[in-house]
């Protein structure tokens, strides 16, 4: 398996989670609602770099016996990957990013879920009460919408920050994702939301 990412050739810098916490907290205390606004649009001003990134990163793995030794090797553009595999290899490329594992699936057919169990921006010990990825919620709507080829939007829906045990990001087209917050404002849970927007 080829090493884990090079940094700076990949045009990226380490950042301890103790600090991306420290940031969001001074952000939050000083600007209030507003912090979430500017950390999205922070991540989401990094998404291109990451899936630049990506990319690079797999050609690192292009048949080097891919992410899980098996053999097969990974085709040479993200764009080529399918489901499965897609998969496989965006977990360990965030992993080996420094973020955490992902898992990918989909809520009715309607959005993509991302799951993770130990995702880097998540603060167990903040004690807020509501989903405060926000970084990445912003990082994963410019990255997504690059596979996809059409613009995405992001919403987190449970967070360890939380107290959840995962964070669950949605993805999906902005209309549809705002229609899903709208009625979760109005007190649906996010899967009844997704199920009424569906229907509706």
């Amino acid at each position: 398996m080829a090493p884990s990412i090079d940094l700076a050739n990949h045009q990226m810098v380490a950042l301890t989670r103790a600090s991306l916490a420290a940031l969001r907290s001074a952000l939050v205390r000083d600007a209030g609602p507003s912090a979430a606004t500017y950390l999205q649009e922070a991540g989401y001003a990094g998404g291109e770099a990451v899936f630049a990134s990506f990319r690079a990163w797999l050609r690192e793995h292009n048949g080097d016996g891919g992410v899980d030794g098996a053999g097969s090797g990974a085709p040479r553009a993200p764009e080529d990957l399918d489901v499965p595999t897609f998969e496989r290899y965006a977990s360990a490329y965030f992993r080996d990013a420094g973020w955490g594992t992902l898992t990918i699936g989909t809520l009715r057919d309607a959005v993509a879920t991302l799951d993770s169990a130990d995702w880097g921006e998540a603060d167990p010990d903040s004690g807020v009460d509501h989903p405060s990825c926000h970084l990445t919620t912003g990082m994963f709507a410019d990255f997504f919408g690059r596979i996809a080829d059409h613009p995405l939007a992001v919403l987190e829906v449970e967070c360890r920050s939380a107290g959840d045990a995962r964070c669950r990001f949605l993805v999906g087209s902005a209309e549809m994702l705002s229609r899903v917050y709208d009625a979760m404002g109005h007190g649906a849970s996010y899967g009844t939301a997704v199920a009424q927007t569906v229907t509706a």
